[in-house]
């Protein structure tokens, strides 16, 4: 990965913080925290300056130790001197750095005179008030060192799902926008790569005075607090708990600045090995030759001037793409505009909150050819699931429904009982044009009992769709155990399809699984689980995540004008 200014001020800073709490020399302490200024304050890269073999110690507070120091960063990314010093010191108590309000001194103070070397019982000193015997440490201050460690645990333990974060992050765009002098507003990171759940917001800005507009930033209503401010950067938390960072770059560097902090890191470490090998310089200013910028104004350029076609956003994982691209292998990754209908949806006959009709009409807009409407069926007592005689009334009606220019399917979501057999006779199945088929009870059985009763089930020969093939909830449920790709060869020996389920919290089969279907040559179905006209919106979470799966229009089956599509629905 890249080393830049800030990771090389970042360690020499660390290191003064060890030393500071090992009790080492006050001026050996200050010459690490001056070099770390020195170094953040840098206007040229450093990695860059040691490429060229200039001399580093002609810069104040550097010299030839230190600016040894900063050669081994660059070329290991790492430190000897810094990781020995972390071994003397317990490895819990480092982390007591990041409490806010906790600088050295204090952790010093905890560690020698109260033996705390960790959070907890650094929590239980507060509760027995035993802090209160440290100089420093009154009420206030643990009042806050609570609510800061209460924020940091929070902020660990919790990923936003894509669906709140890309809401958050389109306000937060909204808003730049309207910044005095603003020109370019971006999201990067993993928000752009499209993952399933997001840890925090970047966004890159290109403006006429950088100032101006981070001072407009942190005036965003929805902030609780501001972690840091400066002219070009700024890091603030929002009420949610939403960390968001917005960077002010150059323009003439903005493309790849917005590819670095889009990543991913190996993705980006893949591309810097590649420049290397050309003699060439990459990082987020742009791709040098020399000291001659050759690209970096446009994301497109960064890739060209590396010998690369553009690899989109959401294949950046280091997964095989860079290989691909030199190979001239990148797949045909599936849009929106390729999907033509829509085969999981509810309506007010169970758990849904409109007619047949109204989704009809929804779907329609977007420019769908057909949708099926696939109710649960009738195990699922709690969604008002349809027995066979509730199930052919809404046949009866959907034949009777027309909404001008899409046809409607009568299909319905039919449970997977624990035996392996479907939740509705055969003799009402095939009246039916889809049939998708769930698992939505006894998620704790065996690995090996659960995967023989979803490949059991498929030998029905009118099993169609495996809806949410893996059961899992996102920041909710974890996945049933399952031995997924001998499913996958069973559904491509029995002419089934799974289903990528778009709901936000579901998104299930995740990307991984997308990839290896589409390897083991299993088709797909991407469908929302719509239970109202407005989740019909969440197609576009689905088409991100078959895009990090390397999905093409020829992988998924609602791709297919209807004809084509009846076809492979008949098995």
């Amino acid at each position: 990965m890249p080393i830049h200014n800030s990771d090389i001020a970042d360690i020499f800073s660390q290191i003064a913080d060890f030393l500071e709490i090992l009790g080492d020399n006050p001026f050996r302490i200050r010459a690490y925290r001056n070099a770390s200024r020195t170094v953040g304050s840098f206007s040229k890269n450093i990695s860059d300056m040691i490429a060229n073999n200039e001399d580093l110690t002609q810069f104040p507070g550097i010299g030839k130790d230190l600016a040894g120091k900063i050669r081994e960063i660059v070329e290991t990314g790492t430190l000897d001197f810094m990781e020995r010093l972390r071994k003397k010191l317990p490895s819990e108590l480092i982390k007591l750095m990041n409490i806010a309000g906790l600088g050295p001194k204090k952790v010093a103070k905890l560690y020698k005179e109260l033996g705390i070397t960790n959070i907890e019982q650094l929590k239980k000193a507060i509760d027995s008030q035993k802090i209160f015997e440290l100089e420093g440490f009154g009420e206030k201050t643990a009042q806050n060192i609570i609510e800061e460690i209460n924020r940091l645990e929070q902020k660990e333990s919790e990923r936003f799902m894509i669906s709140a974060a890309q809401q958050y992050a389109q306000s937060i765009v909204e808003y730049l926008k309207k910044a005095e002098g603003i020109n370019d507003v971006s999201i990067a990171g993993s928000l752009r790569r499209r993952r399933d759940t997001i840890r925090d917001i970047d966004i890159l800005v290109t403006c006429e005075n950088s100032a101006k507009v981070m001072e407009h930033f942190v005036k965003y209503d929805e902030i609780q607090k501001v972690l840091s401010k400066g002219k070009t950067k700024s890091t603030v938390l929002l009420r949610s708990n939403l960390q968001v960072d917005v960077r002010a770059v150059p323009q003439e560097s903005f493309g790849s600045a917005l590819q670095y902090f889009t990543g991913s890191k190996e993705h980006s470490i893949e591309l810097r090995k590649i420049a290397i090998k050309k003699k060439y310089k990459l990082n987020e200013y742009g791709v040098f030759s020399g000291d001659k910028q050759i690209a970096g104004k446009k994301e497109e350029d960064v890739y060209k001037s590396l010998g690369l076609p553009y690899i989109e956003p959401e294949l950046r994982e280091n997964r095989g793409e860079i290989e691909a691209a030199l190979n001239g292998k990148l797949p045909n990754l599936i849009t929106f505009g390729d999907i033509k209908g829509d085969l999981h949806m509810h309506s007010n006959y169970t758990d849904g909150h409109a007619s047949i009709a109204q989704m009809a009409q929804v779907a329609k807009k977007k420019g769908y050819s057909y949708i099926a409407i696939t109710d649960h069926s009738q195990h699922i007592t709690v969604a008002g699931g349809l027995k066979p005689h509730d199930l052919k009334k809404q046949i009866s009606e959907i034949n009777k429904t027309s909404v001008k220019g899409i046809t409607i399917l009568k299909g319905s979501e039919i449970d997977i009982l624990e035996d392996g057999s479907l939740d509705l006779p055969d003799e009402i199945l095939k009246q039916l044009d889809v049939r998708i088929c769930s698992v939505h009870y006894k998620f704790n059985l065996s690995k090996e009992k659960q995967t023989q009763r979803i490949i059991k089930a498929m030998d029905n020969p009118y099993f169609n769709i495996l809806a949410h093939p893996t059961g899992r909830l996102i920041n909710k449920r974890e996945p049933y155990d399952i031995d997924i790709e001998k499913i996958m060869q069973a559904a491509k020996e029995k002419n089934c399809i799974l289903e990528l389920n778009s709901f936000p919290d579901r998104l299930d089969i995740n990307d991984i699984f997308c990839k290896m279907a589409k390897d083991i040559g299993v088709k797909i179905a991407i469908n929302t689980d719509a239970h109202r006209p407005g989740d019909l919106d969440f197609m576009h979470f689905g088409i991100g995540q078959a895009r990090r799966g390397w999905l093409e229009p020829k992988d998924v089956i609602n791709t297919l004008p209807l004809a084509q599509l009846k076809k492979i629905l008949k098995r």
